[in-house]
């Protein structure tokens, strides 16, 4: 085994927001699974990854019950999950040490967000030596706001304002900074067809 597929923050936390309704992709879950199903299949390891405030209130807060792997995911008892409190999966964590203690230097990202924490784990991946393939329609983001918005906008003020970064521009920005540099930009589609022409 020396790859591992990492699920990022595909959890409830994002879907309860109010933003949910802007996410690019709702059907993110159904995506990581058919790599999830692919990874297995291939006897690597998996790994899943949610995002975590202790004490903040908020979504994010696991007293709320929210940190929890949304819907139509299932983690099998073999499967580490991580649970982080930074962007990256790696630096409030013991990802790196795990994934040395296997051997494993090739990896496959995807997750919530595409631009955020997915991306930043994919650099950090990169720059620490690891082979990282990065599958963007596994990926999933929301428009973001104009950084002189005001604070306080709803979906619809978001969606509304001709200075909102819209969700496929914030994919197309991270495949075009990403490939070459600190991964490689691929589908879900492209990987099965791969492992089907090994079968």
């Amino acid at each position: 085994m020396s790859r591992a597929l990492i699920v990022i923050d595909v959890q409830e936390s994002f879907r309860v927001r109010p933003l949910w309704e802007a996410i690019s992709d709702p059907k993110i879950a159904h995506q990581a699974d058919r790599l999830v199903q692919l990874a297995r299949r291939a006897g690597d390891l998996v790994i899943w990854v949610l995002h975590s405030e202790p004490g903040s209130g908020d979504v994010f807060d696991p007293d709320l019950g929210h940190v929890r792997l949304l819907d139509g995911l299932e983690r099998h008892d073999r499967e580490p999950l991580i649970h982080k409190t930074s962007h990256n999966a790696f630096t409030t964590t013991n990802l790196q040490q795990l994934l040395t203690e296997r051997g494993i230097r090739e990896l496959t990202v995807c997750g919530i967000r595409t631009e955020q924490c997915v991306e930043t784990t994919t650099r950090v991946a990169s720059d620490l030596g690891y082979q990282v393939t990065f599958v963007s329609d596994a990926t999933a983001t929301n428009p973001i706001a104009h950084p002189d918005a005001p604070d306080e906008q709803s979906v619809a003020e978001l969606l509304a304002d001709p200075r909102t970064l819209s969700a496929e521009e914030v994919i197309r920005r991270t495949e075009y900074v990403l490939a070459g540099r600190f991964a490689t930009i691929t589908t879900v589609a492209r990987l099965e067809a791969e492992a089907g022409s090994r079968a």
